[in-house]
């Protein structure tokens, strides 16, 4: 048996609302208990005469009748009210014991309320509040004399139950859209953590894409250097066979990085990895890049390919801290997709590395002098490489051309800004 869940837990300890119908009857009760009460109260006044008696019986009834047209309250709420409105103006015919003119009809009136039939309950309420105004004060009996007690007794009473009605009508619907408000909610953060996940997704398959193809590219040039070498040249051999194993030893560390963060459990809000991890493209690969516009990183990475037999250059025109970890993280992956795309289909001898910061705009730059993708300027290749490269751009609002130069070569042109907005 599985163990229940936190969140069964809460759901279990929450309290159930009780069915529709028990709030009628219940409603219904008290109504019908009420009235027989004051009827009750006011019989026991009457020094026991007959006629009391008799009327007492029939005003009972009256109290059961005026209970029972509240269970009316979902199905037929208008005919509810006018029918207690009637009902109370029979009961005062008939010459029953007073109850007042209001306290019969305040359950009918808080339920046409609370069903959004206020203007109904309003309404009935003043009808009753005038009627009674009217017959008190033409009436010839100084017991039946209105008085301002009375008159805001009455009022009081028909106000108080319109807007208990209202409150309670209002009180469920803020809880509905609450409710609502709360499933869209965690709808949209559901669609957010599939949108995080898919984008992590896709930055593992740009480095991955990247790295691989970069260091197989390397691997594959001086697998050939050292094939020609053998029996030849074995110190050269020699070299070639360590920049293959350097290449290798590159890939497989890259891999386990990258499998080791597919393999981390998923986070509530379904991302992977931790949270550090999310803040940034690139990021779960952040211990393995060195800075792409110091010394050092481009060091990294231009130096297979001079190992390779290719002349690279590189001019470095970026201050210290002028630009983002993560700017620094997605340049050094355009700079080394740009060299591998040199190794393997350029047929170049050289090759220019350029990054300058100018303007608050990181600008890089990578050309070569081989014979191009074959297209006119500005033609823009086909290959997952460039559009793993453009993704890179795009997502931290740069841009990136790539394209054969006018006086032969390749030339790939990133425009990133150094700095992303907080």
């Amino acid at each position: 048996m599985s163990r229940p869940s936190p969140a069964d837990d809460d759901a279990g300890a929450r309290t159930t609302p009780p069915a529709p119908w028990v709030a009628d009857v219940l409603l219904a009760l008290s109504m019908t208990l009420v009235i027989a009460l004051v009827v009750a109260t006011d019989a026991a006044g009457t020094d026991g005469a007959g006629e009391a008696t008799g009327h007492g019986a029939g005003a009972y009834l009256f109290a059961a009748g005026f209970g029972a047209l509240v269970l009316l309250r979902r199905r037929a709420p208008v005919v509810m009210v006018v029918a207690t409105v009637l009902a109370v103006f029979a009961y005062y015919a008939l010459g029953f014991a007073p109850i007042g003119m209001a306290l019969p009809a305040v359950g009918a009136l808080y339920a046409a309320a609370e069903l959004d039939r206020t203007r109904w309950a309003v309404g009935s309420g003043a009808v009753l509040i005038v009627v009674a105004t009217f017959f008190r004060v033409t009436d010839d009996d100084p017991s039946a004399t209105l008085t301002v007690y009375d008159l805001v007794t009455n009022v009081a009473l028909v106000a108080a139950a319109v807007a208990l009605g209202v409150a309670v009508r209002l009180t469920r619907g803020a809880r509905k859209h609450t409710e609502a408000v709360r499933a869209l909610t965690a709808a949209e953060q559901a669609r957010a953590a599939d949108q995080r996940l898919q984008a992590e997704r896709m930055r593992i398959a740009r480095d991955l894409h990247d790295v691989v193809g970069h260091n197989l590219s390397v691997v594959a040039l001086h697998t050939g250097v050292a094939s020609e070498a053998v029996g030849r040249n074995d110190d050269g051999a020699r070299t070639a066979l360590r920049h293959v194993r350097e290449a290798t030893s590159a890939t497989l560390h890259e891999l386990r990085a990258t499998v080791k963060v597919l393999r981390r459990p998923l986070h509530p809000d379904g991302a992977a990895g931790s949270a550090q991890d999310r803040d940034e493209p690139g990021t779960h690969h952040r211990e393995t890049l060195p800075a792409a516009t110091g010394p050092a990183g481009l060091a990294a990475l231009v130096e297979p390919a001079r190992a390779s037999g290719l002349t690279v250059s590189t001019r470095v025109e970026v201050p210290t801290g002028s630009i983002d970890a993560t700017v620094d993280a997605a340049a050094y992956r355009i700079v080394q997709e740009s060299l591998t795309n040199v190794l393997r289909h350029s047929g170049a001898r050289a090759a220019l590395v350029r990054l300058a910061v100018t303007d608050g705009r990181l600008r890089i730059m990578v050309t070569d002098d081989g014979r191009g993708a074959g297209g006119a300027p500005g033609a823009w290749p086909a290959g997952a490489g460039i559009d793993g490269m453009r993704e890179r751009a795009y997502l931290l609002g740069g841009t990136l051309r790539a394209h054969d130069a006018p006086d032969g070569g390749f030339t790939v042109v990133a425009d990133l800004p150094a700095r992303l907005d907080a």
